[in-house]
């Protein structure tokens, strides 16, 4: 028989899958490894999907999505200081991984390289490879607080590179860019000619005040950035699967053709309650951000008691404590607080090889969850 797709075949399985494929199978164990919010999607948002099915909205919208869900996004968007026509700017997308993939593949030749700051979430080097592209990485390091420096991106670029991946709020360090931070990145962008495919997903769940910074809003970026984010993480519908990309109007126009062919359309019901979600869902991120805050710092004081070291994540819902000490591989230490302490975590080399001796801890769980979860850790250490 004639062979695979030789790109399909070398591509890596997620390293997160893995753990939770055991633990499904393990009685009593608990899971700090879930990157979903433990909180059900607001009643009223869920109450507007509900009457669109009762109303019989069960039909295609068009491929670029409902025209009132996408004038509704722009307009909320203004927020960060970016400005997008919902009529030729604006995808509807089956969450926000859709959005990153068509964006990859409208913009990639065969050969173009895409520069991906590590760690990172998974999706992102094995979407580059399959659009064709080769994938660029950039170790990140911990003493910059996992921000991405203008002399690492320097040092990166070649005559082939033709996109910048930026993902901040960041999975799984939960480190963010202020727009200070940014701009010297953005200088580069504009200087080198390079596209930005700015992740998004994590934008409301910033923590300290200071709300999410955009690249896209800086001088001489909006021609040349394509904004990704959706409804999974600031509004609990993970399920609904809804995300949305913003884009200047050639490159959009390329991703809706993309798009067109591959899916059709985001689901219909989940384009109504989606409406509802930006509409009046500002209260609800607000309360579930608060919760996660608290959890944030009740974890931080949790690993600072146990001297297990971590900087401060200001954004998301994921800590990414240092785990060296131990002498261990992230990889052998998770796999120990597994199987001895029915924990699972996520190490650190699922985002990438530069998380070698970090853990990605989830705090979108309860605080009695979390205070379990860390009795068991605190076991296992004492015990090593």
């Amino acid at each position: 028989m004639k062979t695979f797709s030789t790109v399909a075949e070398e591509i890596k399985p997620s390293g997160i899958r893995k753990f939770f494929d055991i633990v499904s199978e393990m009685p009593d164990a608990i899971s700090l490894g879930v990157g979903e919010p433990d909180f059900n999607t607001p009643w009223h948002i869920r109450d507007e999907g509900i009457y669109a099915l009762e109303k019989g909205r069960t039909f295609y919208t068009s491929n670029s999505g409902l025209a009132e869900l996408r004038a509704e996004i722009c307009n909320w968007y203004k927020r960060y200081e970016v400005d997008f026509d919902p009529k030729k700017e604006c995808l509807i997308t089956v969450g926000g991984s859709e959005g990153i993939d068509v964006a990859l593949r409208a913009l990639l030749n065969p050969g173009d390289e895409v520069i991906i700051p590590e760690p990172c979430y998974v999706s992102y080097v094995p979407c580059v490879s399959l659009a064709g592209g080769v994938p660029v990485t950039i170790d990140l390091k911990n003493e910059n607080n996992f921000k991405l420096q203008e002399e690492e991106l320097r040092a990166a670029i070649t005559d082939k590179t033709k996109v910048l991946i930026l993902s901040y709020p960041n999975n799984p360090t939960g480190a963010i860019m202020t727009k200070e931070d940014l701009i010297p990145i953005a200088k580069v962008c504009v200087e080198k000619d390079l596209y930005v495919i700015s992740d998004e997903i994590y934008s409301e769940l910033t923590y300290g005040g200071k709300p999410h910074a955009s690249i896209g809003a800086l001088p001489g970026m909006a021609e040349r950035t394509i904004i990704v984010n959706g409804f999974s993480k600031a509004y609990a519908m993970t399920g609904w699967r809804l995300g949305y990309a913003l884009a200047p109007a050639p490159i959009a126009q390329l991703m809706t053709k993309i798009h067109q062919f591959a899916i059709m359309c985001a689901p219909t019901t989940s384009q109504y309650a989606a409406i509802e979600a930006v509409r009046n869902g500002d209260k609800d991120i607000e309360t579930m951000r608060e919760s996660y805050d608290e959890r944030r710092k009740f974890l931080m004081k949790q690993l600072a008691d146990m001297d297990m070291p971590a900087f401060e994540p200001m954004g998301a819902f994921y800590i990414f404590p240092c785990i060296t000490k131990y002498g261990m591989t992230s990889d052998e230490f998770a796999t120990q607080l597994l199987m001895k302490e029915k924990l699972a975590v996520v190490p650190g080399t699922a985002f990438g090889d530069c998380g070698e001796g970090f853990l990605r801890l989830s705090y979108a769980y309860s605080i009695e969850q979390l205070r379990e979860a860390m009795g068991r850790i605190r076991h296992f250490i004492d015990n090593l």
